[in-house]
């Protein structure tokens, strides 16, 4: 399926345009896509037009939805396939993403991008081979790209995820030119991909797993082990766990995990809200 090229329009954005016509504009200049750029629409009784489409005037639209053209009218950008998932405006432009109104991305201090930013940079990822496990909607891949990755290896178990990826202009596609080649986006599940991933084949790993709850497999003892069997001697991972249980439970997920990666053949150190950690020279488990 072809990227989305079509606008995204928020109750904001809705309402912005409405009030510029009632104050008699014909033209207004916005983003049309969740900030990332900006463009000029028309305005009139009827609708708008935008990069040479006219659209109706859409009718009432929700907070914390995005909404995009199905061909026929404005639609909330969500699907369901037992679990409701669906594309979140954030008001540093780049949107999170909801499973079940669980956020899956912070956006309440920082732009989801800019967190991406700062994760990936731990791992340098200039002229790397990078292994991105839980691709999500693909900030890390951006900013990987960005950084100047030579090669990620991207996996999202989720196809309703990767539906999203395709309407969200802050999702880097595989086959642009900014990507120029160097982003492969798998369909899959990591923890069992990963047993055929080559030794040794990446110099880094940016690991953004779900919930321990939700993929338990994804925080196992073996699967770190994989971790280390794939990650070049001197090779550096991010592995973001969040603190879920803490206030609750008292559990220490962030120091479980560190735990577990040192087992496997790791230096670690907490950093922001995960675990940093550098794979030691020598032979690692299997």
């Amino acid at each position: 399926m072809s990227r989305y090229s079509g606008p995204l329009l928020t109750r904001a954005l809705a309402e912005a345009l409405r009030a510029a016509r009632a104050c008699g504009a014909a033209q207004v200049v916005d983003s049309f896509d969740l900030g990332r750029t900006r463009s000029e629409a028309v305005l009139d009784a009827e609708g708008w037009q935008w990069c040479g489409t006219r659209y109706p005037w859409p009718e009432a639209l929700k907070d914390r939805t995005v909404y995009f053209w199905d061909g026929s009218a404005f639609v909330p950008l969500q699907r369901y396939a037992g679990s409701l998932i669906k594309l979140v405006p954030t008001e540093w432009g780049t949107p999170t993403f909801e499973i079940d109104g669980i956020k899956m991305l912070v956006s309440a201090q920082i732009a989801p991008m800019d967190d991406a930013k700062r994760k990936v940079a731990l791992i340098q990822p200039r002229g790397k081979q990078i292994l991105d496990t839980c691709g999500g909607l693909g900030y890390f891949a951006a900013c990987c790209l960005a950084d100047g990755a030579a090669h990620i290896h991207s996996v999202e178990k989720n196809r309703d995820v990767l539906w999203l990826r395709r309407h969200n202009p802050w999702s880097p596609a595989p086959d642009s030119a900014e990507a120029g080649g160097r982003l492969h986006l798998v369909h899959g599940d990591i923890a069992d991909l990963m047993h055929a991933l080559p030794d040794q084949g990446f110099d880094a790993v940016l690991h953004d797993p779900p919930r321990f709850g939700i993929a338990g497999e994804l925080y196992a003892q073996s699967f770190y082990d994989q971790l280390a069997r794939v990650l070049r001697p001197g090779g550096r991972l991010f592995h973001y766990t969040g603190a879920p249980n803490r206030k609750t439970s008292g559990r220490d997920v962030p120091a479980e995990v560190a735990r577990r990666l040192e087992k496997s053949g790791f230096r670690t150190e907490l950093v922001l809200d995960g675990v940093y950690a550098t794979k030691a020279s020598g032979p690692t488990r299997r």
